[in-house]
């Protein structure tokens, strides 16, 4: 008997130390950061992930695949949303071409093709009339997406975008924003599929905490 316990109580163990060996603990100041004040959400109910990327970025090609089978799996409580970052003024003209195709019901045509162009490819559309001319070689009316690009509400829809990303203090690319207060970059947690991971941490948190 005494053995037979002895027995169960080294298999409990080893069990309990597996449990801790395999656990993922995401650390704040770590692996995410919290947002001193957090910024405003597009989502009133459930919870935003918001992607902060730009279409030139080497490192968000490749978070973009993870990113997209991360966004079809992920619970209908969370609200996915994109935000092309402007961190430099060369980047601006591609972050106009998101917006205006997204008021144009065109994004889901292009998206995927200046990803491929910018950061695969390395092409120079770098102004409106570049740009207008490569999304219509995927049937966007060229003089419709210049007119859009230009655009009082594409501005403003920079502005705020902007404004969202400078109030998360977010100074590269890619980098996840969980709810308004709390950014996530593969520096901090890692790896790219880390990212995802710390995410999915995030997201639990702040439903558990808004029930």
């Amino acid at each position: 008997m005494i053995r037979s316990f002895g027995v169960v109580a080294i298999l409990s163990l080893a069990m309990a130390f597996a449990g801790v060996a395999n656990a993922e603990t995401w650390q704040e100041g770590v692996h995410y950061r919290k947002l001193e004040t957090p910024v405003h959400t597009e989502s009133t109910d459930g919870v935003e992930v918001a992607e902060v990327f730009w279409y030139g970025c080497p490192h968000c090609y490749r978070l973009k695949p993870l990113a997209e089978a991360w966004e079809a799996q992920a619970p209908d409580y969370v609200h996915y949303v994109r935000i092309p970052a402007a961190l430099g003024r060369s980047w601006e003209p591609h972050a106009r071409a998101f917006y205006a195709l997204e008021a144009l019901g065109q994004l889901d045509k292009v998206h995927d093709a200046l990803f491929d162009a910018l950061a695969g490819e390395h092409r120079p559309l770098n102004d409106g009339e570049s740009l207008a001319k490569f999304v219509a070689g995927y049937g966007v009316d060229p003089d419709e997406f210049l007119k859009a690009y230009n655009s009082f509400g594409v501005n403003a829809k920079l502005q705020q975008a902007q404004a969202k990303v400078r109030g998360a203090r977010i100074t590269g690319t890619p980098s996840m924003l969980v709810n308004g207060k709390y950014v996530v970059t593969a520096s901090m947690a890692g790896s790219h599929e880390a990212v995802l991971k710390v995410v999915d941490y995030l997201v639990e948190k702040e439903h558990n905490a808004g029930n």
